[in-house]
């Protein structure tokens, strides 16, 4: 039973990268929705970034906001996913250092969470059900 069953989803691993991408892209749209949606929560968000002392706070905020809007997107729909982790993962490195460092792991989490999901998207790609032909692993 145990080896039928290691058979089974040995052969349809490649289905796993949907369930990330589907978690991870859905978490990176509704984070940042309100400050798609209402400038305000942006210009909270920017008041944000300058108590943790980022640099240019106002650009940082529009281009992180953004980013995690279109990189949703990609993940959920399976396109540039390589390209889209590599952002992601920059931008919630840099969240980790200039937020989290020092944080209490439930705060942090969400932040990790979305770090370690796009590691696991770049070194495994896009996965079946997807859209991203260039890095589809298709064994």
């Amino acid at each position: 039973m145990k080896e039928k069953l290691n058979t089974y989803f040995d052969q349809r691993k490649d289905y796993g990268a949907i369930f990330i991408r589907l978690l991870i892209g859905f978490h990176l749209i509704y984070g940042v929705q309100d400050n798609v949606l209402s400038w305000e929560r942006m210009i909270e968000f920017k008041d944000f970034l300058v108590s943790h002392q980022f640099p240019f706070p106002f650009v940082c905020a529009v281009v992180s906001v953004y980013m995690q809007l279109i990189c949703g997107l990609l993940y959920i729909f399976g396109a540039f996913i390589r390209m889209a982790a590599l952002v992601m993962i920059t931008n919630f490195l840099i969240a980790i250092l200039m937020v989290h460092l020092g944080d209490n792991y439930p705060n942090a989490f969400p932040a990790l969470a979305m770090l370690f999901g796009s590691l696991f998207l770049l070194f495994n790609g896009a996965g079946k059900f997807s859209i991203d032909l260039s890095f589809k692993n298709t064994t």
